[in-house]
């Protein structure tokens, strides 16, 4: 206990010395270089332009079907503005949501991130595990584990992405770990949430699910703010608070019946005014007969077409090939490198969370071990992705190079008061509707404007 607090100490200072450096612990074992090397000079310029604190809050959304991954941070306003968003190298199965293990899909869902999920030494570089299954995945009777987001651009029901992009991603996780954040959400989604998409797939077997997920959507894009995600009844619940003059405390039972609760009126208004509006164009493309998305995409996942472009834009084969051992420096408690992280921050003992590390991780729920000669499809597949980067060989230490930056301002909606019921709705009438819009628009081109 002693010694874990004097190392969070030692990194502590480091960090606010603008130098977080490697931290040797008891047995002379430290963490990586690559999980410990600072942001780039070009992000924390924009950090700065973007008036975002270097340890401020994160926060991550993930979009299938675009192949996209955001990170959002808190501003000197206490809002989450849009910082960068990462293109996805590979993702693998289909749009919908994971729901057993071995079946390559990856998951869907709100997650919460803690600093034992962080995993500095990985086998696919760097790797932050999503935590699946969480209460709501548990309550459905889904199961699976080890679902990641990581580098070496290889997945089976993981978000892969280049070893550039996970190291500045984990980057900003940690530094937001080492200010006041003591977890940070993922909310992962099948496409964005807009009334032209669900439109599209509005005859997916997925889409009451995916309705409940767009709820929690228009939370966050209403207001800039995170959502406090709750589960009962087998739902997700969002921001969901006492009701006046109630002296019985909120208590959630992930498969009983939902307490009655209210909604933050500064929250309530907008989500509303927000829903009102996606609704009426929801109904207008549905009564225009847009086209409807196939249920099945034919495709084994997705690739970002940054990516597709360079491989000649045809969707390679997802990695399929047996998944690694855990990492050699592992005790009986998992990775103690990922126990070191957890140290760092007064968390619970590695032994109590899901560590990334713990057993077979990487892309899926396979337990075999993984060969050290990979597939040559996966070789062309990394190496494809890969082409023109500048980034050194994995046991080189220089910062991750900066990806593409999103340039477009979002301002925060002001809060507007009127109470909200609690109850959430248990029809499949579409509750999925948005005020102005509030992230970027829709349009690839306008998300990567300069990119090439």
């Amino acid at each position: 206990m002693i010694r874990a607090a004097l190392v969070r100490a030692l990194v502590l200072s480091a960090a606010f010395a603008g130098s977080l450096m490697s931290v040797r612990c008891l047995a002379d074992n430290q963490l990586p270089a690559k999980a410990t090397k600072e942001l780039s000079p070009q992000l924390l310029s924009l950090l700065q332009q973007k008036n975002m604190p270097k340890h401020s809050r994160i926060l991550v959304r993930i979009f299938k079907e675009e192949s996209e991954l955001e990170v959002w941070k808190q501003d000197t306003t206490g809002h989450f503005q849009i910082l960068k968003i990462y293109p996805i190298c590979r993702w693998s199965g289909d749009l919908g949501p994971k729901v057993h293990a071995g079946d390559h899909q990856a998951p869907e869902g709100f997650y919460t991130i803690t600093p034992e999920l962080m995993n500095p030494s990985s086998n696919y570089y760097l790797a932050i595990n999503t935590g699946f299954p969480n209460t709501f995945d548990k309550a459905n009777d889904r199961d699976g584990a080890f679902l990641m987001i990581h580098g070496d651009c290889a997945s089976v029901g993981c978000y892969a992405m280049t070893d550039d992009q996970i190291g500045e991603i984990y980057s900003l996780a940690r530094d937001a770990f080492l200010g006041t954040q003591q977890s940070f959400q993922i909310q992962a989604y099948p496409f964005r949430m807009t009334p032209a998409n669900l439109a599209r797939h509005r005859t997916n077997p997925h889409m009451a699910f995916w309705k409940m997920l767009k709820v929690g959507n228009d939370h966050f894009e209403a207001t800039h703010l995170e959502p406090k995600v709750e589960v009962c009844n087998r739902r997700y619940v969002f921001d969901a608070r006492q009701p006046p003059k109630s002296s019985t405390p909120l208590v959630f039972d992930p498969t009983g019946a939902c307490p009655a609760f209210v909604v933050n009126p500064e929250i309530a208004r907008p989500v509303r005014q927000k829903e009102h509006v996606d609704e009426a164009q929801y109904k207008q493309l549905v009564k225009a007969n847009v086209p409807i998305a196939p249920i099945h995409s034919g495709l084994d996942g997705g690739m970002n077409r940054v990516f597709l472009a360079q491989i000649g834009g045809s969707m390679p084969p997802a990695d399929r090939s047996p998944q690694p051992p855990p990492v050699s420096n592992n005790d009986n408690n998992g990775s103690l490198a990922s126990n070191l992280f957890g140290a760092l921050f007064g968390s619970k003992p590695a032994s109590q969370m899901q560590l990334a590390s713990a057993t077979h991780e990487g892309s899926g729920d396979s337990a075999t071990s993984r060969p050290n000669a990979k597939p040559a499809t996966h070789i062309q597949t990394v190496a494809a992705a890969k082409l023109n980067s500048s980034k050194p060989p994995k046991n080189e230490t220089t910062a991750p190079k900066s990806e593409p930056q999103q340039t477009a301002a979002v301002q925060p909606k002001p809060g507007l008061q009127q109470e909200a019921n609690a109850a959430p709705p248990e029809s499949d009438d579409i509750n999925v509707v948005s005020a102005l819009p509030t992230v970027p628009a829709d349009s690839f081109d306008s998300r990567w404007h300069g990119f090439q």
